[in-house]
């Protein structure tokens, strides 16, 4: 299930908000300018290359303006490493926006706003777009399995710059 969880940064052990409902998430982000959709699935075939998954929503990638896609895949059936997974644990800002819509599986979006994360589970379906220059860290969990696209427009918009924030340390992640 998708879900928003707010958190104060002076309270990172517990939510003062959780939002299930996707008109209440939506609402909640876009307050803070980020863009939370869920677009209808797509059939693609079990093993499906890049191109295809690309393929089966060119419509919806089209209309988002953006010039290249990403297919980002961490299947299940891989083992996956700590390394592999801290990567992605540091907290960063992106030179445009950072955008991912979920083929398949789930992961959790941590958006630093002032004094205050919000926590994205994200699932099948849907579509997260961070608004450029905006704190974020991403957990796969510790057993990933996920198919996302990613839309950009630039080779250095796609480059992360870290903040070096540890922060991130103190919030529950996707398995928590």
């Amino acid at each position: 299930m998708s879900y928003v969880a707010v958190y104060s940064v002076a309270s990172p052990d517990t939510p003062n908000k959780v939002l299930t409902h996707f008109d209440d998430i939506a609402a909640t982000l876009a307050e803070h300018g980020v863009g939370f959709e869920r677009w209808a699935p797509s059939p693609i075939q079990k093993g499906a290359g890049n191109a295809e998954v690309i393929l089966a929503y060119q419509a919806q990638l089209d209309a988002l303006g953006y010039r290249h896609v990403e297919v980002l895949s961490v299947p299940g059936d891989q083992p996956h490493t700590a390394q592999e997974r801290g990567h992605w644990l540091k907290e960063r800002r992106y030179r445009e926006d950072h955008v991912r819509f979920f083929v398949s599986g789930q992961g959790l979006f941590a958006l630093h706003i002032g004094d205050y994360v919000y926590a994205v589970r994200c699932e099948k379906n849907d579509l997260l777009v961070i608004p450029s220059g905006m704190a974020h860290w991403f957990d796969m969990g510790e057993n990933p399995h996920f198919i996302t696209l990613r839309p950009f427009n630039t080779d250095e918009g796609f480059i992360p710059v870290l903040t070096g924030d540890t922060l991130v340390d103190a919030f529950p992640g996707m398995d928590d």
